[in-house]
């Protein structure tokens, strides 16, 4: 069940990694308190009564399992810097946006491409096998609930993990990329600042501009992340498609998503017109707030791995 772009398998995670965040990496997890006893045994009521749940995670899942975000309070890029992310129209016109993405990205990831699912991401799949949870939207990019061994899932985004010509369409690993760098920059280095969201790195400018890019095997044509940079859209049979798995559930629960981009937010506006119930864990407020009848403040992995999939 499986949308047709998820053309390459990754290993899942051994249950024994899991952790609600590990060490060293909390700082980009944003303050916040554990979730009170009654909001928990509220949530576990809302999951018990649901029998087709339908799941959206956002960036807030990752930061458990270091990796950054861009909107969360004092430790999100946009807090931390004014530095701001690609923007699609850039990367296609642009090849010196093109060299400065990708040496950012070469840097960051094997870093970024190293990180395991965590608590929350365990407890989600667990959900999964029991039949609790029907489908999982993921906003992310970061293959984490792939690599948890999620089935039932759509990666909204898309992947960091695949690597899309613009050319002739043909999808490869990125994996085989990051080889292909190695062999094309052999003696190629960089002094790298502050980590960013989605596996880029701060580098000055003035170290990309020998860097060089190889363009696809096949057609020649420019490679890009199988990712749906900030400007463009969700490929359309995309979004149907998850409409049509939001109209077979009961009920929907947020996890880790401010929903300030509208791609996610969408499904829960449906959810809305349709009187599903609606829940929603996360530190912060979102904008759905107004749709749920709960609303768990406390990171995913403490509230996610207590809760049963009765």
């Amino acid at each position: 069940m499986r949308l047709p772009r998820r053309l390459f398998a990754l290993p899942a995670a051994p249950v024994r990694r899991a952790s609600s965040g590990p060490a060293g990496v909390v700082s980009f997890v944003p303050a916040c308190s554990s979730a009170d006893r009654r909001s928990l045994e509220r949530l576990q009521d809302f999951v018990s009564r649901a029998s087709r749940l339908f799941v959206i995670s956002g960036a807030g899942l990752s930061t458990e399992s270091g990796i950054p975000d861009y909107r969360s309070e004092g430790v999100g890029l946009y807090a931390r810097t004014d530095r701001r992310p690609m923007q699609h129209a850039e990367f296609v016109r642009s090849a010196k946006s093109r060299q400065r993405y990708w040496a950012r990205n070469f840097v960051g990831w094997p870093q970024f491409s190293s990180r395991q699912p965590n608590s929350a991401h365990e407890a989600l799949r667990q959900w999964e096998q029991r039949g609790k949870l029907h489908w999982l939207v993921t906003q992310n990019v970061d293959a984490l609930h792939s690599k948890a061994g999620h089935e039932r899932l759509t990666e909204l985004h898309g992947c960091a993990h695949r690597v899309l010509c613009l050319g002739c369409g043909n999808i490869s690993a990125r994996t085989e990329l990051q080889t292909r760098f190695v062999a094309l920059n052999p003696d190629w280095r960089a002094q790298t600042g502050e980590v960013a969201p989605d596996g880029d790195v701060f580098i000055e400018d003035e170290q990309v501009l020998s860097f060089r890019v190889p363009s696809c095997d096949s057609c020649g044509g420019i490679l890009k992340p199988e990712v749906t940079f900030f400007g463009d859209t969700v490929n359309k049979g995309t979004v149907q498609f998850v409409h049509d798995r939001l109209e077979e559930s009961d009920a929907v629960l947020v996890v880790g998503s401010s929903l300030q981009v509208y791609s996610g937010y969408r499904f829960l506006l449906a959810a809305g017109d349709r009187k599903m119930s609606v829940a929603i864990v996360n530190i912060g407020s979102t904008r759905a707030d107004h749709l749920a009848e709960l609303k768990v403040s406390g990171r995913c992995g403490e509230v996610l791995s207590v809760i049963r999939p009765l």
